[in-house]
């Protein structure tokens, strides 16, 4: 079946405008997609930043891989197809929620400069804010919140970013947070800086 043009759809011609939804909610829709090693520190800042947002009055969601994969994608393993898919997925709804007004944080090791383009190319320039969170496979290993690493040096896990499968250094993050440099809280006050530049509604 083949593809049909988007007039012959005419629900989109009745839907409320996206600005009307900003207006309302005093913010601009924006996707903030934050990518490093498992053990970078990225999930706990997400949710740091969800938090202070929050505070400040601003409708927030945070997608990350264990509210995704255990859903939405939970058909879907860790293959370099699946986690293509992955990515396709997590980018189209962190769209449809950034056009809604919503501000969207994304926490994906998106492992890649082919992936961190596909989410590019999905979500849009003016509204992703890519941030890499930086620290080397060995500071993560020693954090290692979750144990994986200690798993994959015992042989238990397969496909493991940054040793079975490459990380690639990104091409052109738009911000860059190196929680090794830095303590916990000098790595929020930067990403929440950039976050809400990013959200002001322009006047």
């Amino acid at each position: 079946m083949s593809a049909h043009p988007d007039h012959l759809y005419p629900v989109f011609d009745r839907m409320l405008p996206r600005a009307s939804k900003e207006e309302m909610l005093g913010q601009a829709g924006a996707v903030i997609w934050m990518y490093g090693l498992s053990g970078s520190g990225k999930s706990t800042l997400a949710h740091r930043l969800e938090r202070e947002l929050h505070a400040a009055g601003h409708l927030v969601k945070v997608l990350d891989g264990d509210n995704v994969r255990t859903g939405l994608n939970r058909n879907l393993g860790f293959s370099d197809e699946d986690r293509l898919e992955n990515i396709r997925r997590v980018a189209e709804v962190a769209k449809l929620f950034a056009e809604c007004g919503v501000v969207v944080i994304a926490s994906f090791i998106t492992p890649n400069n082919t992936l961190r383009g596909l989410a590019r190319e999905v979500i849009g320039d003016d509204d992703l804010l890519e941030v890499y969170v930086k620290a080397s496979y060995e500071t993560c290993a020693a954090r290692d919140p979750k144990g994986l690493y200690a798993k994959v040096k015992a042989g238990e896990v397969k496909q493991f970013t940054g040793k079975d499968s490459s990380f690639e250094e990104p091409d052109r993050p738009d911000l860059i947070i190196d929680t090794e440099a830095h303590d916990e809280e000098a790595c929020l006050a930067i990403l929440l800086e950039a976050a809400q530049g990013k959200i002001l509604l322009p006047r």
